[in-house]
């Protein structure tokens, strides 16, 4: 309601321009869900709208995106758009040991990236490495409860990957 309250006051002045630094940080996700649908209704009455927000499903909602760390941008488009540019083909893995997961696959010369995701570890394959060759692996590692399956990338695969990319080149956390 806070939130709610604090928008209502921004828009006492009928702004052409509307800057909004997290706004639902902390906020339920039903309350946060209105929050955006009141933000959806403002941008069709002709109000520019901009957002900061950790939360790659918002961001999502958004016409244009960019992705910044440590107050560099690693990237601007559409949300669309950044997806799109994610090279890589793409797999949630799981198995019943979620740490010697992460461990293991992170050894693997096919392994471009490899982090957890929610309840499973997203892996960005280099070269020809598909499914049935992670599946051979962990059943060799003796793995448990393996599920593999290919995904498509989201907002937050993109910006994993730009950020590990600067960090490689370190523009973002230089090298000592």
């Amino acid at each position: 309601m806070k939130q709610k309250l604090a928008l209502s006051c921004a828009l006492v002045h009928r702004p052409s321009v509307l800057f909004l630094d997290e706004p639902t940080t902390g906020v339920d996700p039903v309350s946060r869900k209105e929050f955006w649908d009141i933000l959806s209704r403002l941008q069709e009455q002709g109000i520019t709208i901009l957002v900061s927000t950790p939360y790659m499903d918002e961001a999502s909602r958004c016409g244009r995106v960019a992705l910044i760390q440590k107050g560099k941008i690693l990237g601007i488009n559409t949300p669309g758009g950044i997806v799109q540019e994610f090279p890589y083909p793409l797999l949630a893995v799981q198995t019943r040991d979620t740490y010697r997961l992460l461990q293991d696959l992170r050894r693997q010369p096919w392994a471009h990236s490899v982090y957890p995701f929610g309840e499973y570890i997203h892996l960005a394959l280099s070269g020809s490495v598909g499914e049935n060759t992670v599946v051979q692996l962990l059943e060799s590692l003796n793995h448990q409860d393996i599920e593999v399956h290919s995904i498509a990338p989201g907002i937050e695969d993109s910006f994993m990957e730009r950020m590990r990319a600067m960090e490689e080149a370190g523009a973002i956390y230089p090298k000592s």
